[in-house]
Formats: C-alpha cells, sequence, structure tokens
C-alpha cells in the first residue's frame, strides 16, 4: 500500500466493527499499549487478532469482568469444541495474558490461566546433498543467492528480505543482522564462497537499498523467497515436507557436526537461551552416531 500511495489502515482494523461496544474500548487500549511499547508489526497483529477472538466469542459480556475459571473454560472450549490447534490455543493464551497483564495488571489471574503442554517436535534438516541439488537447479542467479544466504549464515526469511546493503561488509568478511527478532542485532560470517557471487549480482541488478529488491523497489518479500524455495525443492526432486527455514535448521546442524562449539552457534542463530541452540544435538547424525549400542559390548 506504500508502494502505490495508498492509506495504510491501522492494525486489526477489521476486527473494530465486529466487536460489541462494551469491549471496543479494551480492544483499543491493547492495541495502542502494543504500539507504544514497541512491539514487533507481526506481534501486534498476532495479539490483536487472537484478542479479537476471545472479544467476538464473549459477545457483549465485559472482557474485564472475566475470572480465571471462565477464561480457562473458554480456552477448553477453544481446544474440545473449536478444535484449535496446541500452538493456537498457546497464542490465544499468550494474547489474553498480555491484555490483563499490561491493561488491567491483573497478575494472580494470569498465574491461574495454565498452559497446555507444547509436543516437542525436531527441526526438520535437509542433508548437504539435497542442499547442493536445491542450489543447482536454482537457475536466476538472484534467486540461488538468496537461497545460499540463507543457508550460508542461517539466516531466517525475515532476515533475509530485510537485508541492507549497508549490513555487509566484504573486508571483514562479516553481515550485521538488524532488529532481528526479539529486535536484536548480532554479526554473522559472510561465506567466502559467494563473495565474487555477490559482486557479479550487485553490478548485474545494482540494488539500491536492500540488497534482494522487488521489481517495483523495496524489499523483496517473504512469500516470493517462499515460493523461490518451494519450486527448487520440486525441480531437485527433494521429497520432504520442509520449508525454507529448514535452511537455518541445516546450517546449525552442519555447523554441529563439523565441531563448531555450540555457544558460537548460538550466537550466530541470535537465540537468546543455549537451550534453544541444544535442541540440534538431537537431529545431528554424527553426534548420534557417536553413541555406541550397548549390545556392541556384549
Amino acid at each position: 500500500r506504500k508502494r502505490l500511495n495508498l492509506e495504510v489502515k491501522e492494525i486489526a482494523h477489521q476486527y473494530e466493527a465486529r466487536i460489541h461496544s462494551i469491549n471496543l474500548t479494551a480492544f483499543i487500549k491493547f492495541r495502542n499499549a502494543l504500539l507504544q511499547r514497541a512491539y514487533s508489526p507481526l506481534t501486534i497483529k498476532t495479539y490483536l487478532g487472537e484478542f479479537a477472538q476471545l472479544l467476538l466469542d464473549i459477545k457483549a459480556n465485559d472482557v474485564n469482568t472475566l475470572t480465571a475459571d471462565r477464561l480457562n473454560a473458554y480456552l477448553l472450549h477453544c481446544t474440545h469444541k473449536q478444535k484449535l490447534s496446541e500452538n493456537q490455543v498457546h497464542s490465544r493464551i499468550n494474547s489474553i495474558k498480555s491484555y490483563f497483564k499490561i491493561i488491567q495488571n491483573k497478575t494472580k489471574l494470569i498465574n491461574e490461566i495454565p498452559r497446555p503442554r507444547k509436543r516437542e517436535s525436531l527441526p526438520k534438516v535437509l542433508s548437504k546433498a539435497d542442499i547442493k541439488k536445491i542450489f543447482e537447479v536454482t537457475l536466476n542467479p538472484k534467486h540461488q543467492l538468496m537461497l545460499k544466504l540463507c543457508y550460508g549464515m542461517g539466516l531466517r526469511v525475515s532476515e533475509i528480505v530485510n537485508l541492507k546493503i549497508k549490513d555487509i561488509d566484504s573486508a571483514r568478511m562479516q553481515v550485521r543482522i538488524e532488529q532481528a527478532k526479539g529486535k536484536k542485532d548480532r554479526c554473522v560470517n559472510l561465506p567466502n564462497s559467494v563473495l565474487t557471487e555477490l559482486r557479479k549480482y550487485y553490478k548485474e541488478f545494482r540494488p539500491v537499498t536492500y540488497l534482494f529488491e522487488g521489481q517495483f523497489g523495496g524489499s523483496y518479500t517473504v512469500r516470493s523467497v517462499q515460493a523461490v524455495f518451494k519450486r527448487a525443492m520440486i525441480k531437485a526432486n527433494v521429497n520432504k515436507t520442509i520449508g525454507i527455514h529448514g535452511l537455518r535448521h541445516s546450517y546449525a546442524t552442519h555447523l554441529l557436526e563439523a565441531g563448531t562449539d555450540m555457544y558460537f552457534i548460538q550466537k550466530l542463530l541470535g537465540h537468546k537461551n543455549i537451550k534453544t541452540t541444544e535442541i540440534y544435538a538431537k537431529v545431528s547424525s554424527q553426534t548420534l552416531a557417536k553413541v555406541q549400542s550397548p549390545l556392541d559390548y556384549i
């Protein structure tokens, strides 16, 4: 809308006409509080969307009068009647708890809302051979470089589209990732193998601000990069159910298998907690291969 000089609508405006007047003030207060606290646009969109669903479901009942028992009954309804997934329920709980913490300051009520147990799923990882095939079938130089940098630096798809030319320091062979998840900056190593391709790409495409720009300027869209990866997977005949985030998982796993210290992997990925990084030890084939069955000792 910005590119076409159209009015940019306020976040979650589409819910306001449907929310009962009793709860409209609560919704607007919550939105303003999230904006004032400088939450990311995606977090604000998610929180307001989930909170709006609660307000739509309770209709003319005042949200500020809801007790812990009623909220727990509602969340049980979301699970068993509405058939929401565990992740969706967690998302709704995050929103509800944030509202009652920020706007109502009801700490006791928040503590009385339990969370459903999360499934412990392992990250999906591609082999080096599969990744090589994906690169080989991606003939468009811009698309190939996108995928190579996603894997070669362990970037999230949001980070690759927001990468600016000024962030690349070829003299120090480092790339600055600005205001990534959690509004944190970090530095990652620029792979030596892509330096020549990167310079060739710059001379050919001449991006202005972002490293990867769309047809009409501005940053490349997340969906476009995801589509590039999906097409490459099909073309390379890699029959695995995995998204582009799998390149980041593969980066971490392959670093671990190469003997890189877990602490450095944590810093390169931008993880706040080392426990988040330690999950890659569970999917590393070489790490698991070192564990010998007791049967072999008999």
